[in-house]
């Protein structure tokens, strides 16, 4: 990477960084701290999941309904709405990625100023409880930051699939061109229930996290 674009990269994250700190402190200073953001940023990722799966449902059902046709009666408008399906899963995939980056970003700052808060401790029987509660806290965590990023993971290869399918079609439409997806059908819908099984997975984890937050705090 050139020293330019070095620089310019460190200047971005240092002043996301600082954008991060002004945002958690003025909330700080209203009552709302790191761990009520990180369980609402979990909640809302969870949210985001939700809909990512059932977009990509709908995606592949339409690309399911389009290769049914016999004929190019009725193509171009079923082709339409395949497209569209196809680009708001992209937009799913997009958001989903910039949730999981938020929570890990409010995890970490979290995790950072709670280990700082360790040492303040006069009471050695409650600085080793915090200091246990920490850690439990950051492997359960990382339990559900591996299994939001394999849910984030399973969706990639099914958009770059249901793409190409759309591409092809875009200047392949016709009933011949469309019966010939046939094949790629049965590979996307057995992507899509990988997919759906480890968003399941990754929200009922979440969702168990947030529990374990909520009766702790």
């Amino acid at each position: 990477m050139k020293p330019f674009l070095t620089l310019l990269l460190i200047v971005s994250l240092t002043a996301c960084g600082t954008a991060q700190k002004v945002q958690y402190s003025a909330l700080e200073s209203v009552g709302i701290h790191k761990r009520e953001i990180l369980v609402d940023r979990i909640e809302k990722t969870s949210l985001t999941q939700e809909q990512a799966k059932e977009q990509f449902q709908s995606a592949y059902e339409e690309l399911a309904s389009l290769i049914k046709v016999d004929d190019n009666r009725g193509l171009e408008k079923k082709y339409k709405r395949m497209a569209n399906a196809v680009a708001l899963s992209e937009d799913r995939a997009n958001e989903l990625d910039s949730r999981i980056d938020a929570v890990d970003r409010v995890a970490q700052a979290l995790f950072e100023e709670w280990h700082a808060e360790i040492k303040e401790y006069q009471s050695a029987k409650l600085k080793s409880i915090s200091a246990r509660n920490l850690e439990t806290t950051k492997k359960r965590y990382g339990v559900i930051y591996k299994q939001m990023r394999e849910s984030h993971a399973r969706v990639m290869p099914v958009l770059q699939v249901l793409q190409d399918n759309t591409l092809f079609l875009k200047h392949n439409l016709n009933a011949r061109a469309v019966n010939s997806l046939s094949s790629e059908s049965l590979i996307i819908e057995s992507k899509v229930k990988e997919l759906v099984r480890q968003m399941e997975a990754s929200i009922d984890e979440s969702t168990a996290f947030i529990k374990d937050m909520q009766s702790s705090s």
